[in-house]
């Protein structure tokens, strides 16, 4: 499991500006957010994790694609998605399903 050493100011900071950069987003704002791109195998395997994890628990994600944003938003995640982004937490690939389990608490 790859937390980053970003803290929860810095999260919701992030977030908002992703957001305010995709106003869409704005209806999935208390979702957990994963993010990767088309082609991603990565993302692939990051969405199955979360498919297993929500046959358990009743967790929401959205999928969000990086290259929707511009260059400088983008290149934030560029070379370590997949992510997960929750509204208080950022997980980095790789990450088991006991990993997302934890995000819940």
């Amino acid at each position: 499991m790859s937390h980053t050493a970003s803290t929860t100011q810095d999260i919701q900071s992030l977030r908002a500006q992703m957001m305010a950069a995709k106003p869409a987003l704005k209806d999935a704002a208390a979702d957990w957010w994963l993010l990767g791109t088309v082609g991603c195998h990565l993302c692939d395997h990051a969405a199955g994790a979360l498919a297993q994890l929500a046959a358990v628990y009743p967790q929401t994600y959205t999928d969000v694609d990086i290259a929707d944003f511009d260059e400088d938003l983008m290149l934030i995640f560029a070379e370590q998605i997949p992510v997960i982004l929750t509204p208080n937490a950022r997980l980095d690939y790789p990450f088991s399903v006991m990993d997302l389990q934890s995000l819940l608490a």
